[in-house]
């Protein structure tokens, strides 16, 4: 959600939103540039996390990060023929602190592209730089700052809004890098789909928050060890959005993919989230999404535990 998509095809322009960036849009200097910097940032984040995250609580990265990817497969319309979806980076964070949310996103981000075909592989970098770095951290500073005052539902709602326009921007700027076209006035529209993209991402990231602290007191602070009901709650609500959800997601485009000539340089069965030989409807979505929180959860699960 949130990157910008234009398109030129006789004579008609369509604008859509989304930060995943697939290959053939960013030039070789970006995408390489944003390559090399991506791989560094990770993995000293990871580094952080690892100090600080208690190992008992690792179960959380799992269903955190399931919940997370299967919110990322619902879009919603956010215009006329726009739709988008949650990205997670603030909710993460609130949930996970910021470094442990930057390498959950990160994993979420990567399985999209080399399994499901959703961001390019080139584009890796850049995407993990704009969701899963910038979006999360900027993110959870409000939080940083006022969760803990009695603006801190407000601080909530700013961070979810904040994460995205973060990364949209950052999208944005890396299209115009590369010399994608956009004309003057697709940029004056994409400013209110920003807006009402990031509007609905803090809206939903508050209401989460709240569910879960209605669930179980302090659950973002400090989530209880041992069994708890929150976490089995999204566990639960992660496998009914892949399953049910994907039943009432929008059918309005969310990429950026006719921004020019899109190329898928990774091949699988399970392309556009669903899986191959099993046609179209319910079933092929419903599958693979429940093998994506399985690919999620077990990735989190090994990130969280190396030592």
């Amino acid at each position: 959600m949130a990157a910008l998509r234009w398109h030129d095809s006789q004579n008609r322009d369509t604008l859509e939103t989304k930060v995943h960036i697939p290959d053939g849009f960013l030039s070789t200097p970006v995408w390489a540039a944003l390559d090399m910097a991506g791989a560094p940032a990770v993995a000293v984040i990871a580094r952080r996390a690892q100090r600080t995250f208690d190992e008992g609580k690792v179960p959380l990265l799992g269903v955190m990060g399931a919940f997370v990817f299967a919110a990322q497969m619902i879009n919603f319309p956010v215009g006329p023929g726009t739709s988008g979806h949650l990205v997670g980076g603030a909710l993460l964070a609130y949930t996970l602190g910021p470094a442990a949310a930057s390498v959950v996103l990160t994993a979420i981000v990567a399985i999209q592209a080399l399994v499901f075909q959703d961001g390019g592989i080139l584009a890796l970098g850049a995407n993990v730089l704009n969701m899963a770095v910038l979006g999360v951290l900027a993110g959870y500073l409000p939080y940083h700052f006022w969760g803990r005052t009695r603006a801190r539902r407000a601080a909530i709602f700013a961070g979810g809004a904040l994460s995205v326009l973060i990364s949209a921007v950052m999208a944005l700027s890396e299209l115009l890098l590369s010399g994608v076209r956009m004309p003057g006035g697709v940029l004056g529209i994409s400013v209110g789909l920003f807006a009402v993209s990031a509007l609905a991402e803090g809206a939903i990231t508050l209401a989460v928050i709240g569910a879960l602290e209605r669930i179980q007191p302090e659950f973002i602070r400090q989530p209880a060890a041992g069994r708890s009901y929150a976490l089995g709650a999204v566990a639960i609500a992660a496998v009914l959005l892949v399953t049910g959800g994907v039943l009432l997601t929008s059918t309005s485009p969310d990429g950026i993919e006719k921004l020019g000539q899109a190329r898928t340089l990774l091949s699988t069965p399970f392309s556009g989230y669903g899986i191959a030989g099993l046609g179209s409807g319910w079933l092929p979505k419903a599958g693979a999404g429940l093998l994506g929180l399985g690919l999620v959860y077990g990735v989190c699960l090994m990130i969280g535990r190396r030592r």
